[in-house]
């Protein structure tokens, strides 16, 4: 009885101890898992703040991209019109919206248009092909309220055409040497409106009071153009003629 009595007190304490090992042993292993799984939370972290700078990034020199465009949209417009001042630059806005004048007789009722009143400007190509004939616009912009008469003859709106980098700074070309009709040429330049008067050019060399002129016609080369009329600030652009 004394021997039953130990093995049986024996196997109840070891079976208490093993059970208390096993069960302390289980939430240790359930633990370990748990640091592996939180390292892929962490690094994913990370990955989302790069994904967000690229995003960043690429918006910010998308909108420089576009802003180049314009500038270099904005630096293309301006040459066009020829004007080193800029005055024909914002010709070439207000004369999209101009059409060609209409002319009206000297002794129509209508006023002359005041200095003070009207915007004069000067447009052409910047270049011109071997078979193109160049044009010349002069562009009124009437600022006033009252619709008024502008004189685009010849001798009133003189256009003059120089060659640049040339011996002498006398016009080869001026549309007061010798024009067809040396009267004046009125248009009609509504309020708030702008007209446009063009005029051609076939090349041909010209000289003061009709004498001869040089033989020949202007060759490739740049050339200016200049634009006076009375109580208006001188007007000026350049256009080059192309070789063949």
């Amino acid at each position: 009885m004394l021997i039953a009595w130990a093995v049986t007190s024996g196997g109840g304490g070891g079976g208490g101890r093993d059970d208390a090992k096993p069960g302390g042993s289980d939430p240790v292993e359930s633990i370990t898992p748990g640091p592996g799984s939180s390292g892929p939370a962490i690094s994913q972290q990370p990955g989302g703040r790069d994904e967000s700078d690229d995003e960043g990034g690429t918006g910010g020199s998308g909108e420089s991209s576009g802003g180049s465009g314009d500038g270099a949209s904005t630096g293309g417009t301006g040459t066009a019109t020829g004007d080193p001042s800029g005055a024909a630059a914002g010709a070439g806005g207000s004369g999209g919206g101009g059409s060609a004048g209409q002319q009206v007789p000297a002794g129509s009722p209508l006023p002359e248009c005041k200095p003070a009143a009207v915007q004069l400007s000067l447009r052409t190509k910047v270049s011109y092909g071997p078979d193109d004939k160049p044009k010349f616009e002069l562009i009124a912009k009437n600022t006033s309220s009252s619709t008024c008469k502008a004189d685009f003859g010849p001798k009133s709106a003189v256009l003059t055409v120089t060659e640049a980098g040339g011996e002498d700074d006398d016009p080869i070309w001026s549309s007061k040497d010798c024009p067809a009709a040396a009267g004046p040429l009125f248009l009609k330049v509504p309020a708030g409106a702008t007209v446009i008067h063009a005029v051609d050019w076939n090349r041909t060399l010209s000289a003061p009071g009709c004498a001869t002129p040089p033989a020949g016609k202007a060759g490739p080369g740049t050339y200016l153009l200049e634009a006076k009329a009375p109580g208006e600030p001188v007007q000026r652009a350049s256009f080059v003629l192309a070789k063949d």
